[in-house]
């Protein structure tokens, strides 16, 4: 096969770039959706049905149509209005804050879910208020056993953010998209890009089990 490495280091720098959005827009998505999942999560659990309903609709609409839809939806029918013009970049962190959070308000509702209601019961019964419980009690351990799962989905969506690529947002695969038309080469800018993605993805699953160790 012939490998031109010649081409890999002509795009090397705009793979640089590719990598360095992709990094952020993948930060950016999962604060955003872990902040609104953290809202979405506790509508989940309340007993409320004018809670309950339309958080669990969210979740079910989220997890049950492709990443791609909701990138056009978002790219093409509520960035416009909102922005005044289109936005990819915008666009693409939104799409992934939304999807992210469907995922992780049932991260929140299982890992507080997943703590022995007894143990909730000891707390009252020593005289503490839900608040005093969940805060001491509930929260600690449930964040230890959340780590993991957040952790995947972070990894999830670094994989995930490469859709964004067919908005023309400018992050690693786009630049392999290009890179793949000016040359029609399919090994360098694909295995190029696959390998950006795995050193990105495997170097944060260490990370996060060290510090599910330290935790």
């Amino acid at each position: 096969m012939d490998f031109r490495f010649d081409i890999i280091y002509d795009y090397a720098p705009l793979f640089l770039r590719g990598t360095l959005l992709t990094i952020g827009i993948s930060l950016l998505g999962i604060l955003f959706g872990s902040i609104l999942g953290l809202v979405i999560g506790i509508g989940k659990m309340s007993p409320k049905r004018y809670l309950n309903l339309p958080t669990s609709a969210y979740i079910n609409f989220f997890r049950g149509t492709p990443l791609l839809v909701q990138v056009y939806i978002v790219h093409f029918g509520i960035i416009p209005p909102i922005y005044g013009s289109t936005n990819v970049i915008v666009a693409a962190i939104v799409a992934l804050s939304l999807n992210s959070a469907a995922y992780t308000a049932e991260i929140y509702r299982a890992g507080i879910q997943s703590i022995d209601k007894g143990q909730r019961e000891a707390a009252y019964s020593l005289g503490m208020t839900h608040r005093q419980a969940m805060r001491h009690i509930i929260i600690p351990q449930a964040i230890k056993r959340m780590i993991p799962a957040f952790g995947n989905e972070f990894i999830v969506l670094i994989k995930d953010s490469s859709i964004v690529s067919v908005i023309a947002a400018p992050e690693l695969m786009y630049w392999g998209k290009v890179m793949q038309t000016q040359y029609y080469r399919i090994w360098e800018p694909y295995l190029t890009a696959a390998a950006i993605y795995f050193v990105l993805t495997y170097s944060l699953s260490k990370l996060l089990a060290y510090l599910e160790r330290k935790v």
